[in-house]
């Protein structure tokens, strides 16, 4: 795996995991009973925002490290859940 490909692992698993945590805890404002003038009443009162990005970074390079041990030690492979054949030429099945 190239310097690139990693960080490029890496910024997909931190915004997955970020849309993941996202909604983890919102109260709205009109579950709160504080609806502000001039804004919906489902938008977040609280949405803690910081502690997201924290805690989505700490999973996220968890996430990350596994599949980069996984792809770069080759436990799995193209080969390995290639079950149809599809990616073997004609050629070289037996």
């Amino acid at each position: 795996m190239t310097i690139t490909g990693a960080i490029v692992l890496y910024a997909v698993c931190w915004f997955m995991t970020l849309f993941v945590v996202l909604p983890i805890g919102v109260q709205s404002q009109e579950e709160a009973g504080d609806v502000v003038p001039g804004t919906p009443a489902s938008a977040p009162t609280a949405p803690m925002l910081r502690k997201k990005f924290f805690w989505t970074t700490v999973w996220a390079t968890g996430i990350w490290a596994i599949i980069f041990v996984v792809i770069v030690f080759e436990l799995i492979t193209v080969d390995d859940i290639d079950w149809f054949d599809r990616m073997t030429p004609p050629s070289d099945r037996g």
